[in-house]
């Protein structure tokens, strides 16, 4: 389906969350799953789109956005940001857990009120990192290709020399999907071999 890439606009938010739900869950979509559909994205998707938009784009079919990419040059910077700007926002709509968490939302929600997680000894040499998605329709056509490479060079800009992804190893495609564009895996201790891929930004 032809579609063209732009940078993000605020208009185009509600589109991207939607991408979001749809594609989450290893791409088997999550609508429906959460007591809000927008839990998801307020994790994934709207820290960065309220905090990065310079380096948020999104696949434009002439009618709705389809498809995103969405991250950040510095995640340090980003998680700092996250907690002082965003982490407010938050919870107005969602409260910390009084205890470890039990079930799939509350897990969704311990990663919501806990950034300083993504702070990885082993990632510090990749600072930027990055979130992407499309529509099932989109895929397989080259859109995810280009945007990877536009936010590769947005964030080579900026001044990150690397950068990292992390993908589920249930979502068997996106793995194949990174290999073939040359990205490689970055052991983590603690987490499965080959959930963190690392790629220079030029």
């Amino acid at each position: 389906m032809t579609a063209t890439i732009r940078r993000y606009r605020d208009g185009d938010r509600a589109a991207v969350y939607d991408v979001c739900v749809e594609t989450a869950g290893a791409g088997r979509g999550v609508r429906g799953r959460y007591s809000t559909d927008d839990l998801v994205p307020d994790i994934v998707a709207g820290p960065y789109l309220f905090l990065e938009p310079g380096h948020a784009y999104v696949l434009d079919n002439g009618e709705r956005a389809v498809g995103y990419i969405i991250g950040t040059a510095s995640t340090p910077d980003f998680v700092a940001a996250y907690q002082e700007r965003w982490m407010p926002r938050l919870r107005a709509r969602y409260q910390p857990l009084p205890g470890p968490p039990v079930t799939e939302e509350e897990h969704r929600l311990d990663v919501m009120f806990h950034p300083e997680r993504w702070l990885l000894p082993e990632l510090a040499p990749h600072p930027a990192h990055l979130h992407v998605n499309l529509l099932a329709g989109y895929r397989g056509s080259g859109h995810g290709r280009e945007l990877i490479s536009t936010f590769l060079a947005s964030v080579a800009a900026a001044g990150a020399a690397s950068c990292y992804l992390a993908v589920r190893q249930a979502n068997v495609n996106a793995r194949h999907f990174y290999a073939r564009l040359g990205w490689r895996p970055v052991e983590v201790p603690g987490t499965v071999p080959g959930t963190y891929l690392v790629h220079p930004t030029a």
